[in-house]
C-alpha cells in the first residue's frame, strides 16, 4: 500500500531534509516517527530536497506499507512520535503508480524577507532580512526578465546535481506589507540554491548594485561567478507541489500557513 502524506516543518533544528548518517534531518525523524507506527522499517520519498534552515509548509512524501492502519493515524500517530518542529498535515492512500518526485510537475516557494534597519529577533530564522530600504519597482521589472524557460546556471550552485541547468519558471511575484516582502516562485523544478540565488539578486537591484537589464545580462552569462551571492536560507519555505488531478491530491500550502506573517 502507498501512502502520500502532507509535511510543515521548521528546518532551522535539521541539517535539511536528506536522510544522513548522524540521523539529524527532516527525513531521518520522519522514518523514525513513520517506523514506530508502522511496527517496521519505514523509508521516505520526498517531492525535492530542502537545505538545512529551509522550511517546508508543504512538503509532500509517499513511502510504501504492508500493514494497514487508519489514515488518522499516519497523521496523529505520527505526530506524537515527531520532534515539535515537524508535523504531518494529511494523510492520503494513493494509487501505486504516484511517486511524490517524478509525478510532480510543478514546486512553489515562497521567500519572505523584512526590510528593516535592525535585525529581527522575534522572527529570527523565519525570515531573511535586509537592513536598507529596497526598490520595489525596479525589483518587480527585474524578475519579470527571468519568468519563462531559460537556462539558468547563473543562478545554480556548484554542487548542483541536476542533469539540465534549463527550468521553466512559471511565477516570480513580490508583494510588499510594510516592509515585510514575499516572493511568490513557481517552476517545473528548481536548481540547487536557484531560490536564494533569485532573491539575492533581486536584493542587489533593489538596493541599486543592479539595474533591471542587468538581470537579462546574467541569464545570458550562464555562469554563476558574475552573480550576487547566495541570500541566506531563513525565509525560504516550500509551500507547494503540483501533481495531475488524477491523484486527488490538493498539495498547496493552506492560506493560514501562507499568511503567517499576516501576509495574506
Amino acid at each position: 500500500m502507498r501512502i502520500a502524506l502532507g509535511i510543515e516543518y521548521d528546518g532551522r533544528a535539521f541539517a535539511g531534509w536528506q536522510t544522513q548518517p548522524h540521523g539529524n534531518t527532516v527525513q531521518d525523524a520522519l522514518n523514525r516517527a513513520l517506523s514506530a507506527i508502522a511496527g517496521s522499517p519505514v523509508s521516505t520519498i520526498a517531492a525535492g530536497r530542502t537545505d538545512a534552515g529551509v522550511h517546508a509548509m508543504q512538503q509532500v512524501v509517499h513511502f510504501d506499507c504492508a500493514v494497514q492502519r487508519p489514515e488518522n493515524a499516519w497523521v496523529r500517530g505520527v505526530n506524537s512520535q515527531l520532534p515539535s518542529s515537524v508535523s504531518v498535515l494529511w494523510a492520503r492512500v494513493v494509487d501505486p503508480a504516484f511517486h511524490a518526485r517524478f509525478s510532480a510537475f510543478s514546486r512553489s516557494y515562497s521567500y519572505f524577507l523584512l526590510a528593516h534597519p535592525v535585525r529581527p529577533a522575534l522572527c529570527a530564522g523565519k525570515v531573511g532580512w535586509f537592513h536598507r530600504p529596497l526598490d520595489l519597482g525596479a525589483m518587480r521589472a527585474a524578475a519579470a526578465q527571468l519568468c519563462g524557460r531559460h537556462d539558468f546556471s547563473s543562478f545554480r550552485a556548484a554542487e548542483c546535481q541536476a542533469k539540465s541547468p534549463v527550468k521553466d519558471l512559471q511565477q516570480l511575484d513580490l508583494h510588499d506589507f510594510d516592509g515585510l516582502l514575499r516572493f511568490d516562485l513557481r517552476a517545473d523544478a528548481f536548481l540547487h540554491h536557484m531560490v536564494r540565488n533569485i532573491v539575492g539578486a533581486l536584493v542587489y537591484v533593489g538596493k541599486g548594485a543592479l539595474t533591471p537589464d542587468d538581470m537579462a545580462a546574467l541569464l545570458a552569462a550562464r555562469d554563476r561567478t558574475a552573480a550576487p551571492p547566495t541570500f541566506m536560507p531563513d525565509g525560504l519555505y516550500l509551500t507547494g507541489v503540483g501533481y495531475p488531478a488524477d491523484f486527488g491530491l490538493d498539495t498547496r500550502a493552506e492560506p493560514a500557513r501562507l499568511s503567517l506573517w499576516r501576509m495574506a
